[in-house]
């Protein structure tokens, strides 16, 4: 029997049939990916892209239409077929029949902001280029032909005239800044003379606390209280009466309009953010509107149960809450890889340490948030205020959900990851390194700190990047320990001492729950579910990308025969 020459051509070496199927799954995972994030791009950033307003004419005797009415019309968000097949009235099946939804705005009109329609209910279609797609404060966007603005000197300008655009503008401008000016007055201005009231109050309440009689100092201190009081509370009122003067601007000026449908209201010009025409708008115009949307939704807080505005606030504080917790998981996760690698003996009982780490990488994140609410909350926050708040009690301090006690939550559910690479790492430089650096005199810690740690920063920042990105998708723990639907004030500001660990804050994760479990217009929530996941896989991707980039240099840096 001749021998077979397994060097030739013609015999396939053992294992190359696996070779190609590890590769077509190593494909279909990629190809998985791609289509996951391709979706959620477009669907994310379909939502500021400015779509043109139909006006349809309904075929007589038709119901589809608003308040009986012969016409509607709005925005087609969606075209497909309907799923359930029309029968004739013989019984047999009609062909498929295809329906819109129309995004037809006016929600505090109609009830609604979404209205699905049959393609066999319309006769005609057209767009009608004086239609305007105006963002309010309230009931979301409005979708209006304009008849006249009544202005506050009395005067009347119909839509017709060539400065109606200019008017309006200039009214909206006006609008908005007064705006800004009444929340710069409420929350800077009086929100400052409230902190300094509350500052009073719990300096009067521990004088007087003391018991006994006062001494002259704490009656003097009582007297200077009461004259800086009355004070505050004079400028409060000034300040007060030019907020309302300032929303009483807000509606002396007035825009008449007819709905779709035809229906004739009014709305002050106080109440719109912006607007623009969608049926005249140009390719440079849409990219325009499009670029300035996605800047608000990116720098504007929400309004509306979080499904108008922006999100702001969210982006915010997920990136605080995730750099607290890089800051906080990496010492303890390194220091204790050290430990475990270079000074424990190693035996059943670090065996056991190794064990219960790698235990607890699995333990649900709810668990972590349970013990997070326990023991970071109420126990150490609870003291704190205790010991440093008790004049504010029972109104706790620290002694409720915080981004600081979040972040510590999280930090100890991504500790595990931490100490498993950092250990890899640290196991991976060569032994020749080290007793090279021993036998120049150095003692075990100095080689440690000057040579094992700059070796091993690459492997410690890949377990810190892994760390990262689970912690700043987690939702399950924050929910207990800080997160909340909407934060009046974010953890980071210029009131002394500017960095409020004590704050709850918003976070991209829960805000994508709220939005899509919680809204009360789910139709109206879908299109910023998706942007706002878009944005936080954008957040995590540039948090990991900026500590690759770190470990990237480390690694040239420190580059040996071991990496």
């Amino acid at each position: 029997m001749p021998k077979r020459d397994f060097l030739s051509s013609d015999v396939k070496p053992a294992g190359e049939s696996w070779v190609w199927v590890t590769s077509m799954g190593l494909g279909v995972g990629l190809t998985m990916i791609v289509f996951l994030l391709g979706m959620i791009l477009w669907n994310g950033l379909e939502v500021f892209w400015p779509k043109p307003v139909v006006q349809l004419e309904l075929r007589p005797g038709s119901t589809a239409g608003l308040n009986n009415a012969p016409v509607f019309g709005g925005e087609i968000v969606k075209s497909q077929v309907k799923a359930v097949q029309a029968l004739a009235a013989d019984g047999s099946p009609l062909p498929p029949q295809r329906e819109y939804q129309l995004f037809v705005g006016n929600k505090d009109v109609y009830g609604f902001g979404y209205k699905f329609i049959d393609e066999a209910e319309i006769a005609a279609r057209s767009r009608p280029a004086d239609v305007i797609v105006a963002e309010r404060l309230e009931y979301g966007n409005a979708i209006f032909r304009p008849r006249e603005l009544r202005l506050a000197d009395g005067s009347v300008l119909p839509a017709s005239a060539p400065a109606f655009d200019d008017v309006l503008a200039g009214l909206v401008r006006q609008g908005n800044e007064r705006r800004a000016a009444i929340r710069r007055i409420e929350r800077d201005q009086i929100g400052g003379i409230n902190r300094q009231l509350e500052k009073i109050r719990l300096e009067r309440r521990a004088i007087e606390g003391r018991g006994g009689e006062m001494s002259p100092a704490d009656q003097r201190r009582l007297a200077d209280f009461e004259t800086t009081v009355k004070e505050l509370q004079a400028g409060y009122e000034q300040l007060a009466a030019r907020a309302r003067e300032l929303r009483q601007l807000q509606s002396v000026n007035r825009i008449v309009y007819a709905t779709m449908d035809g229906a004739e209201r009014t709305l002050p010009t106080g109440d719109l953010i912006d607007y623009y025409r969608p049926n005249q708008l140009t390719i440079l115009s849409k990219a325009a509107i499009f670029a300035h949307r996605f800047w608000k939704f990116l720098s504007d807080e929400p309004r509306e149960a979080n499904t108008e505005g922006g999100i702001f606030p969210a982006i915010f504080g997920t990136f605080v809450m995730t750099l607290l917790m890089s800051v906080a998981v990496t010492p303890f996760g390194v220091l204790a890889a050290i430990y475990l690698r270079e000074y424990a003996k190693q035996g059943p009982f670090v065996r056991a340490v190794r064990i219960a780490v790698n235990n607890l990488a699995g333990v649900p994140s709810i668990v972590f948030g349970v013990f997070g609410l326990g023991f970071f909350v109420y126990v150490v926050g609870g003291t704190i205020d205790q010991l440093f708040y008790s004049l504010s009690l029972p109104t706790p301090t620290f002694g409720t959900g915080g981004v600081l006690w979040a972040s510590l939550t999280l930090a100890l559910m991504t500790v595990p990851v931490v100490i498993v690479a950092t250990e890899e790492s640290l196991s991976a430089v060569s032994r020749g390194t080290r007793e090279g650096s021993l036998a120049c005199g150095a003692s075990k810690w100095q080689t440690i700190q000057r040579i094992v740690l700059p070796a091993s920063l690459p492997g410690i920042l890949t377990g810190l990047i892994l760390a990262m990105a689970r912690g700043a998708g987690e939702v399950a723990p924050l929910m207990l320990v800080g997160v909340v639907k909407l934060a009046p004030t974010l953890p980071l500001d210029s009131i002394y001492p500017f960095f409020h660990l004590e704050r709850k804050f918003m976070h991209l994760g829960f805000h994508i729950y709220d939005l899509g479990f919680q809204s009360p217009d789910s139709e109206a929530a879908k299109p910023m579910v998706f942007a706002t996941t878009f944005l936080l896989i954008l957040l995590v991707v540039c948090l990991n990308l900026g500590a690759i980039l770190i470990r990237n240099h480390l690694r040239k840096k420190y580059k040996t025969s071991t990496f």
